[in-house]
């Protein structure tokens, strides 16, 4: 059993922006010695999250509405009105909810995700910043 980890950081513009990174996945897979294993994919923010999307513009449009509709901005959050000056309650629950890691599995250095699915981060927070993921391979 063998641990490879990666680290990468991604400039995301906030307000639900979804970033594919399944790319980035594959080339660690890929760049590693491992053939078959698990993947972590972590994002070091609570305020962003990772998930499996199929990665077309209509569902990342649908996927900023849903989240609009279910933890909408609001000044009255109490992390906005215990913290002077913070906007980014609303961020904080979305990311509470969606959460910071996905675990995949991988066979033959290949990710075992099904025909439309994507790896993607969405960025909850009221503003851009750069978003730290950790990339861990468990396998043999």
């Amino acid at each position: 059993m063998s641990v490879h980890t990666d680290q990468r950081s991604i400039q995301m513009q906030g307000d639900s922006h979804i970033e594919n990174i399944t790319v980035h996945i594959r080339r660690v897979l890929e760049d590693s010695d491992l053939d078959a294993g698990i993947v972590t994919i972590f994002v070091k923010h609570t305020t962003a999250s990772v998930l499996i999307i199929e990665d077309e513009p209509g569902l990342r449009a649908d996927t900023k509405t849903v989240w609009d509709r279910l933890v909408p901005a609001d000044p009255a959050w109490q992390h906005n009105t215990r913290n002077p000056g913070e906007d980014n309650g609303h961020s904080h629950l979305r990311g509470q909810l969606q959460g910071q890691s996905l675990t995949i599995p991988f066979v033959e250095r290949q990710l075992t995700l099904g025909t439309w699915q994507e790896i993607v981060i969405i960025d909850f927070d009221t503003r851009s910043r750069q978003r730290d993921l950790i990339i861990q391979l468990i396998g043999e």
